[in-house]
């Protein structure tokens, strides 16, 4: 599942919230499915994706836990 509020998506891109992803750009990377505002932010993203993801990680708290620093792998 992507990130999303009440049904709204989130871009990874650029920050804008999608109301309605279908047929919107997507893509899926490590078993996620991201959506794009446009064709642009999809490029962007592939280009980039591990670090989009990793943003979006630290975001959540994910990589940080008391005491030591995780980097993703389990």
């Amino acid at each position: 599942m992507n990130k999303s509020v009440q049904g709204r998506h989130l871009d990874p891109v650029c920050g804008r919230h999608l109301e309605e992803p279908e047929g919107q750009p997507s893509t899926e990377y490590k078993k996620r499915r991201y959506f794009f505002c446009s064709e642009n932010c999809r490029h962007a993203f592939e280009k980039q994706a591990e670090r989009f993801r990793m943003n979006e990680l630290a975001r959540a708290g994910a990589l940080l836990s008391p005491g030591r620093v995780r980097w993703g792998i389990s």
